[in-house]
């Protein structure tokens, strides 16, 4: 049997892959790199989903809700984080409020059900450039959405 999860051991996974992502333009290279070397077929893939689904059925993940989207912000950008902020939401059939990345943002989608996609991305992650915008968005199902952003840099849009 495998103990409960806690938030420093997930802390640790992520450090662990943000260690990798120190100091790389956030761009379609690091898009396709991301994918091959830690797409859904990799253990990282796989302990990261089943790590954010332990913490959401925990309730130490996606404490929060509004509009519809379950959310959280689990870390603030830190040194052993190189940076990076961490959030997961959990998402169904839904498009989340508009917003811009300063400095860009990595996420890993994460289906719970049926095909669903985030941002038309199935299974897998997604790398936004600075100064990019969107309205996020899950379609065709369920799924959690994992969020890295550097500085833990986001701007709503009013």
């Amino acid at each position: 049997m495998s103990s409960p999860l806690s938030p420093n051991q997930f802390r640790e996974q992520i450090a662990q892959l943000t260690a990798q992502l120190a100091g790389r333009p956030l761009d379609a290279a690091l898009d396709a790199w991301l994918n091959a070397e830690h797409g859904t077929g990799s253990a990282t893939y796989q302990q990261l989903k089943a790590s954010c689904e332990a913490g959401v059925a925990e309730g130490w993940l996606c404490d929060r809700e509004g509009g519809g989207i379950r959310y959280g912000r689990i870390f603030k950008p830190a040194d052993d984080l190189h940076g990076f902020s961490v959030d997961v939401v959990d998402m169904q059939d839904i498009a989340g409020p508009h917003h811009t990345h300063p400095n860009g943002e990595i996420d890993l989608i994460m289906p719970l059900d049926g095909d669903a996609q985030f941002d038309g991305r199935p299974a897998g992650w997604l790398v936004c450039p600075a100064g990019s915008a969107h309205r996020p968005t899950v379609s065709n199902g369920r799924a959690l959405v994992l969020y890295l952003l550097p500085e833990g840099r986001i701007d709503f849009t009013r």
